[in-house]
């Protein structure tokens, strides 16, 4: 499980960033051979199981908010995530900005206590996201609600996709703040059940959700949020499109307000072993070879 996209941002939004024993197919062709219950948890333990891997990747995020976009190379270490930025709104960066990019990664790499906290951060997520995998056969319940076509952003080009309805099991007592936002949730759940592997969930909060008994903050009722994966290679699923929109409070007087969506692309595999020095040498190279095929692709009158 890769905390490599999402940050330290609200773990709602890291719902389904876990990567996933070996299972056999949950659906027949003749129809559903098991409940929908029990599909979800056998793709929660396939979707757990599958973060500990050694597949690797580098690719692009995109990032659009209401303040403008940023792109970024990416690449998975086994010392956590390196990412370079390469554009703002689209255009590539100044030489000015292009230097206060790489002291910054120059930074992480010189200096070992950063990467730790670094580190540190991405275990929570991990950690956060792991907690709301394994509530979600409990926190809610589920009904079928068809079927849908994969593509190549959600699930794999071609495959049935088997759609799930869910809603708050009113039953369900979190053990945690982190899972406390799943009794408020509702929405859909698209899951691969020849591989039980998660290819969207699309949530909406239907009240207002606190955490700490509302001494933490809390969400508004209508926050929505939706994640997509894809097959991505043979060895690997990876999150392909995550959009965000929630507003509310932290700690009674901090407002909150975020609205983002993302989108990653340009997968291709990275060394397994990648330290994080050699990820952002990754990167340079990457970002190098960009810069070169956007120069490639100018008219002559303006290379």
């Amino acid at each position: 499980m890769r905390p490599i996209h999402f940050n330290g941002r609200l773990a709602v939004g890291m719902t389904v960033l876990a990567a996933m024993v070996s299972v056999a197919p949950a659906f027949s062709a003749d129809g559903p051979s098991e409940s929908p219950i029990e599909l979800v948890r056998r793709t929660v333990q396939r979707e757990i199981a599958a973060g500990n891997g050694d597949a690797r990747f580098m690719f692009m995020n995109r990032k659009e908010t209401p303040h403008g976009s940023q792109t970024k190379l990416m690449v998975e270490t086994r010392e956590g995530m390196a990412g370079m930025m390469v554009a703002i709104n689209d255009k590539p960066l100044t030489p000015e900005l292009r230097q206060v990019e790489e002291a910054h990664l120059a930074g992480l790499v010189g200096n070992p206590e950063q990467l730790r906290k670094k580190q540190r951060s991405e275990r929570e997520d991990v950690e956060h996201v792991t907690r709301i995998m394994r509530a979600l056969p409990d926190a809610f319940l589920y009904e079928p609600d068809g079927t849908e076509i994969g593509n190549q952003q959600v699930g794999n080009a071609a495959d049935r996709l088997v759609r799930l309805r869910f809603r708050p099991n009113p039953k369900y007592s979190p053990p945690t703040h982190v899972e406390q936002v799943l009794t408020a949730m509702q929405g859909y759940i698209l899951i691969d059940a020849d591989k039980c592997r998660i290819a969207k969930i699309d949530g909406t909060l239907s009240k207002d959700v606190g955490f700490g008994w509302g001494f933490l903050g809390h969400l508004d009722e209508g926050g929505h949020f939706m994640v997509e994966q894809a097959e991505v290679a043979e060895e690997g699923w990876e999150i392909t499109r995550m959009s965000l929109s929630f507003t509310g409070r932290i700690l009674l007087f901090k407002s909150l307000n975020i609205k983002s969506d993302e989108v990653f692309s340009n997968f291709r595999s990275a060394p397994s072993d990648v330290s994080f020095a050699q990820g952002v040498e990754l990167l340079k190279k990457q970002e190098a070879e960009l810069a070169q095929d956007q120069r490639q692709s100018l008219p002559d009158n303006k290379k």
